[in-house]
């Protein structure tokens, strides 16, 4: 019977967000403030008083939503994980809980990455698309016909693939998509197109911020988003988490072998559920899982 901690990515943030963490608990409110000062901007503020379109904005989710997760697991007196995994962006959130990077060198990371990933926006607006029942074949084939960039980027459970690129690309891929079959081609309110070739400068940006960074052997290992594999050596960790920027994250097949190397018991740790529905999906069937959360 092991115990899997896995942490959200950027998408799962609400306004208010760590609010009642910061009133309630010291650990938590040092933490929060600490933040504050290693970002050099209060971002306490936006995530307990700011608007849903201010907490969109990547330089502000990705921060956030790494805070809220690792405040989580810092105040809540968990157990040591038996292995632990990320949803894009929770990657650093579940290094950091399985002690690979500290909380600080975490936060300064995820800024950078941030920072970089805004700035491929800004210069290279693009969008992603939910495709809902249709085999994982068939979305990538389209995709790979339709002119100008769109992938798929993140493998969510079976029957859901999310696609990123171009914003004409992805209309267009959501047209033949339909038309192959797909039950939905659902677009998404989001800052970019992450996880497809558009992020390239910011992997590039970010293998600075990296190097620079003291990664340790985890406590436990970490599944990674690029190739669903468990990973304990540290630098090549720090290839998964550069090459995950322009690659697609496999949380499917991520989850599937966590459960076939023993895991019986997940803990979604940060704001809100999603990866919680995700695994019921992934795990149907399977009575031996139980799934829960920390918010």
């Amino acid at each position: 019977m092991k115990k899997a901690f896995v942490f959200p990515g950027q998408g799962s943030q609400f306004p208010g967000m760590g609010k009642e963490l910061y009133e309630n608990n010291s650990q938590a409110r040092y933490l929060l403030e600490s933040a504050d000062h290693i970002l050099g901007f209060r971002i306490t503020d936006i995530m307990f008083s700011g608007s849903d379109e201010e907490l969109r904005a990547t330089r502000v989710t990705q921060p956030a939503v790494f805070l809220h997760s690792v405040v989580l697991a810092e105040c809540s007196s968990l157990p040591v994980p038996d292995m632990v995994g990320g949803h894009s962006l929770g990657e650093f959130s579940a290094l950091v809980a399985a002690g690979a990077i500290s909380f600080e060198d975490g936060l300064k990371l995820v800024a950078a990455r941030a920072d970089a990933m805004q700035r491929c926006c800004e210069r290279h607006p693009g969008s992603m698309a939910a495709i809902i029942a249709l085999p994982e074949d068939t979305v990538a084939e389209v995709c790979s016909r339709v002119p100008g960039i769109v992938v798929p980027a993140n493998y969510n459970c079976d029957g859901q693939i999310v696609i990123s690129g171009e914003k004409e690309a992805i209309a267009k891929a959501c047209a033949e998509l339909k038309a192959a079959g797909a039950k939905r081609a659902l677009p998404l309110n989001v800052g970019g197109a992450f996880h497809s070739p558009i992020m390239e400068p910011a992997r590039a940006e970010l293998a600075q911020a990296i190097e620079r960074t003291e990664f340790k052997a985890p406590v436990c290992p970490i599944y990674q988003n690029i190739n669903a594999r468990p990973q304990t050596d540290p630098s090549l960790i720090k290839e998964g988490l550069l090459a995950q920027l322009t690659s697609p994250v496999l949380w499917t097949q991520s989850i599937k072998a966590m459960i076939s190397d023993g895991a019986t018991e997940f803990t979604e740790i940060g704001p809100g559920s999603v990866l919680q529905g995700l695994i019921g999906r992934i795990a149907k069937g399977n009575e031996s899982i139980s799934i829960k959360g920390i918010q």
